[in-house]
């Protein structure tokens, strides 16, 4: 598993794309269509046409990462498309990531703090 800085955006291309583009190709295409700078430290994730796939690239101050996983016996379970755009939270992501289904994954629930009764 990859650690994210927190509040970092995750932007999910929503078309697949050739897999046979490096690191610079990917981020050129992230400025093009997706309108958005890859060298911000944005998370950029990009999946193949059978979605057994997934490249997800980032800037780390120092350079260009690539980060290049397949699954074995199943397919990555992508959101749906919503006006053009595709949501997850970090904990979703995370488990897209893992190859879980991100659907059944759930937000821990706030635990109330006890008072004391006056």
């Amino acid at each position: 598993m990859i650690a994210l800085p927190a509040g970092v955006r995750i932007l999910l291309a929503s078309k697949p794309v050739d897999f046979r583009k490096g690191a610079h190709s990917l981020a050129a295409l992230a400025a093009a269509e997706l309108g958005t700078d890859p060298f911000s430290g944005v998370v950029l994730v990009f999946r193949s046409k059978r979605s057994d796939r997934v490249k997800i690239l980032t800037w780390d101050d120092s350079g260009l990462v690539l980060i290049w996983k397949q699954l074995e016996a199943s397919t990555f379970r992508w959101p749906p498309i919503v006006d053009g755009t595709l949501r997850l939270t970090a904990v979703e992501f995370a488990a897209l990531f893992s190859g879980i289904d991100w659907r059944r994954v759930q937000a821990t629930r706030e635990i109330p703090k006890p008072s004391v009764p006056a």
